[in-house]
C-alpha cells in the first residue's frame, strides 16, 4: 500500500505505508540515535509528534514488552528509510512492523529520511501528516488546519492519572530514602534507576500541588521528562516555584526547563530540536564533557537566572545551550538530557548517585 508524507510548507514524499493504514497528524521531527527505537516510540515525550528516524534501517533486532518505556505507543506516527523485515535478536518478540500495527500506529517507509532531515533542519520542525487515503493537496490542506503543536497541552495528555508507588530494591544507597516523583510524562527506566538504588518512588500525576507531594515527607524530588512546550504549564510550574526550597530536587529535561522557568529563566524553542544518543555536553566547573541522550525541542534561557542564585552548570557543545542548572543553597540539580540511559549511553548515569547524595 502506497503512503505519502506532506508538511506544512508543502513539501511532499512518497513511500510505502507501515503499521496502520489511515491518517496522522503530529510535529515532524527527527532523532539521530542508531538504536533505542522501541523505547523513543514509547517515550512520551515523543507525544503529538512524527518521528522520522535518520539510521536507514530499523527493527532489526526486533521488539520486546521489556524495552517499553511507557504503556503505550506515544507517537503520532513513524517515519523510516527501511523496515527491517527479518529481526535477529534473542529477547525479540516480533517485528516492528507487526508492533506498528498492532498498536495502530500510522507510519510510511521507502522514504528519503536524509532528504526530509536536512530539509527540517534548513526550515525548522513544523506540523506535517502520512496518510494512505488522501491526496496530498488533501493532506496538506488538512495539516494547514490541524492546531499547532505548541498550543496543545500534551503532558495532561501522557501523565499518570493517580498516584501510584515502586518501592526500592535492598541495599542500595538510597536504601530507606522515599523520593516524589512528578509524571510530566515520566519514562520507566528513570522509575528504574531510583529504585536499583533503594529509593522508593511515590509518582504524583502533573496536576499534583505541592501540598499532596510534601504531606509524604519525602527526602527528594525528582521533576520528570515531559512532552511539549512549558511555557504553557503555568499549573506546574507554580508547583515547582512551591517545591522549592522545601526539599532536594532534580529535574530531568521538561523537569529541568520547569525548574528555570521558576527561578526567573527564559524558555525557547530550538529549530529542530536535540533528539538522539550522542549529544556531547560540557560540565563547567570540571571541563568534562560526556555523551548524552536526548529528546527536547525547548531549551532555557539564562537571561533572569542571576537574581535567583542559580548557576548554569553544564552546556551542549554543538550549539552552547544550557544543559544543566545549579543552586547548592535551594539544593537544585537540573539537566536537559536523560540521565537514564535508555536508549542510550551510560556517561550521565552518576547523576541520579549525585541526587542519592544530595538527600
Amino acid at each position: 500500500m502506497s503512503a505519502i508524507i506532506a508538511l506544512a510548507d508543502g513539501t511532499v514524499m512518497r513511500g510505502q505505508a507501515i503499521g496502520k493504514p489511515g491518517t496522522a497528524i503530529g510535529e515532524v521531527v527527527f532523532s539521530t540515535a542508531m538504536t533505542g527505537y522501541q523505547e523513543a516510540l514509547t517515550d512520551p515525550s515523543f507525544a503529538g509528534q512524527i518521528l522520522t528516524f535518520t539510521y536507514p534501517l530499523i527493527g532489526n533486532y526486533g521488539v520486546t514488552e521489556d524495552d517499553f518505556e511507557s504503556g503505550r505507543v506515544q507517537v503520532e506516527g513513524v517515519v523510516v528509510r527501511e523496515v527491517c523485515s527479518t529481526p535477529s535478536n534473542w529477547r525479540s518478540k516480533g517485528s516492528l512492523w507487526d508492533f506498528l500495527s498492532e498498536h495502530g500506529v500510522v507510519g510510511i517507509a521507502g522514504v528519503d529520511t536524509r532528504a526530509l532531515t536536512r530539509h527540517i533542519r534548513i526550515a525548522g520542525v513544523m506540523l506535517g501528516g502520512i496518510s494512505t487515503d488522501l491526496t496530498a493537496d488533501e493532506l496538506i490542506g488538512l495539516v494547514r488546519t490541524s492546531p499547532e503543536y505548541d498550543s496543545i497541552d500534551f503532558v495532561n495528555r501522557v501523565t499518570s492519572r493517580s498516584t501510584y508507588v515502586v518501592e526500592g530494591q535492598p541495599g542500595g544507597p538510597g536504601a530507606g530514602k522515599h523520593v516524589a516523583v512528578v509524571d510530566f510524562g515520566v519514562k520507566r527506566n528513570i522509575i528504574r534507576r531510583l529504585t536499583a538504588l533503594g529509593c522508593t518512588a511515590a509518582v504524583y500525576p502533573c496536576t499534583a500541588p505541592a501540598e499532596e507531594i510534601l504531606e509524604r515527607n519525602p527526602h527528594g524530588v525528582v521533576l520528570s521528562p515531559g512532552p511539549g512546550d512549558p511555557r504553557l504549564l503555568g499549573y506546574a510550574q507554580e508547583t515547582v516555584g512551591q517545591l522549592i526550597g522545601k526539599l532536594p530536587i532534580m529535574g530531568i529535561c521538561l523537569g529541568h526547563q520547569l525548574v528555570g522557568r521558576a527561578l526567573g529563566a527564559d524558555i525557547f524553542k530550538l529549530k529542530f530540536g536535540h533528539r538522539g544518543s550522542n549529544h556531547p555536553v560540557k560540565e563547567l566547573a570540571t571541563g568534562r564533557v560526556t555523551i548524552t541522550s536526548q529528546n527536547h525541542g525547548y531549551a532555557v534561557s539564562a537571561d533572569g537566572l542571576g537574581a535567583s542564585g542559580a548557576e548554569v552548570s553544564h552546556v551542549n557543545c554543538n550549539d552552547g545551550t544550557v544543559e544543566g542548572l545549579r543552586h547548592e543553597e535551594l539544593r537544585i540539580i537540573t539537566m536537559q538530557y536523560h540521565p537514564e540511559a535508555s536508549p542510550g549511553p551510560r556517561d550521565s548515569d552518576g547523576m541520579f548517585a549525585e541526587f542519592i547524595a544530595m538527600i
